[in-house]
């Protein structure tokens, strides 16, 4: 596969120095996925392209292989859950223990899927890439939480120097991960199972491809 802006998908390479992708039912131990998930590359994506509404390009498929084996530490820290309407009362932060991963590598395919946007996110991440000067966003780029900046963004060149390790479909799988997440509350996120698999093909196979949907 070649990223050549004819095709109808593109592949790009991301590196994480440090990120955490919090388990959604993780509670005082802040535990991490090994992998980030759908919904998490999804909403880098749509900060690439400076885009603030997640239901707009609904219908787009991701693909995901990890390069890297990233190395897990554990660290405490503050984190705040709001029991009390005053935003600065004592009560409302505390510490507790949370995963970190070091030295995130992976490439995510993008394809229009249902996408039905004008243009769709496909080609406003062509157009990020050929013509970043006329994309309007703000912050740093981030996966996950807002601290956990990408170092790095770029076209795949076409071929590993790792061995890769896809994240595909699997009813088995030991990866519960969720393509869309309900900010809100937990009843609207929705969840896949998922396993890594190490194959060397240098297109996703068929169960690597999750539809980004709200269903």
């Amino acid at each position: 596969m070649t990223n050549s802006l004819a095709i109808n998908s593109l592949a790009i390479q991301i590196e994480v120095p440090i990120a955490c992708f919090r388990q959604s039912r993780a509670r005082e131990y802040a535990e991490t996925y090994p992998v980030p998930p759908p919904s998490t590359v999804y909403g880098m994506l749509l900060s690439m392209v400076g885009e603030t509404d997640r239901y707009k390009h609904c219908g787009v498929e991701l693909a995901i292989a990890l390069l890297s084996e990233p190395e897990k530490s554990t660290v405490i820290r503050t984190f705040r859950r709001f029991k009390k309407k005053d935003i600065h009362d004592p009560t409302n932060a505390r510490p507790d223990y949370q995963e970190l991963l070091t030295n995130t590598e992976f490439i995510v395919w993008v394809k229009p899927g249902t996408d039905a946007a004008k243009p769709n996110l496909l080609e406003r991440l062509q157009n990020a890439f050929t013509h970043p000067e006329k994309i309007d966003r703000f912050g740093g780029l981030s996966l996950g939480e807002s601290r956990d900046l990408v170092n790095a963004v770029k076209l795949w060149s076409g071929s590993f120097n790792k061995q890769p390790r896809w994240l595909v479909q699997d009813e088995d799988g030991t990866l519960a991960l969720p393509y869309w997440v309900d900010h809100v509350g937990s009843q609207g996120t929705r969840w896949r199972r998922y396993l890594l698999r190490e194959q060397t093909q240098t297109h996703p196979p068929e169960q690597a491809w999750t539809i980004i949907q709200t269903e």
